[in-house]
């Protein structure tokens, strides 16, 4: 790196293994909260944080924003915010034959159920600004992740984003202040 020059980075390196996360933020206070980190993101994996979540804060109504991805809408996640509302197993139906499990759509409509304790609205395609938790994870990119980030192991990563956490949630945590300033589409 010179000054008045691009940098270079070299194209070969050595990558020790990746991991995933999933994780909520609080949109009143701005925690983030129940961060799941590990290498994989399965429809368990989410239907865990969900639980999580819900856990940490039983007796509050949760709305939680997420995209359109299957495991979003999956049948073990209905079943959960079933049991969390008090709502019979038995009336979900069969999964692909009847019933609220019948297909995505239905299980998605059961999940945006506004008259549910736990709530899913789902982010149009290409519109993953809308939900917050994306925003944090471009935060989390630029502070720690970003292009001269090294990590020699897998659990040094997850150290890391763990700690990193802890330091967003005790010093750095605050609401985002949503405005909009441009000119509204004239359809």
């Amino acid at each position: 790196m010179r000054a008045g020059r691009p940098e270079r980075v070299d194209p070969e390196y050595i990558r020790h293994g990746t991991t995933g996360m999933i994780a909520s933020r609080n949109v009143a206070s701005g925690e983030i909260v129940a961060p799941l980190i590990q290498p994989t993101r399965t429809e368990e994996d989410f239907v865990r944080h969900i639980n999580d979540v819900v856990s940490i804060y039983p007796e509050d109504k949760h709305i939680f924003i997420t995209d359109n991805l299957n495991t979003h809408m999956s049948e073990s996640l209905v079943k959960l915010v079933a049991v969390k509302c008090g709502i019979n197993e038995a009336s979900l139906g069969i999964k692909e034959k009847h019933g609220i499990l019948k297909s995505m759509a239905s299980r998605a409509e059961f999940l945006m159920d506004d008259t549910h304790q736990i709530v899913f609205v789902y982010t149009p395609k290409h519109c993953s600004w809308l939900n917050q938790i994306e925003c944090w994870f471009s935060i989390l990119t630029r502070r720690l992740l970003n292009k001269r980030a090294s990590f020699k192991s897998i659990g040094e990563l997850e150290q890391k984003l763990l700690s990193f956490i802890d330091y967003y949630n005790q010093f750095l945590k605050k609401p985002f202040q949503w405005n909009f300033k441009g000119n509204l589409l004239k359809v």
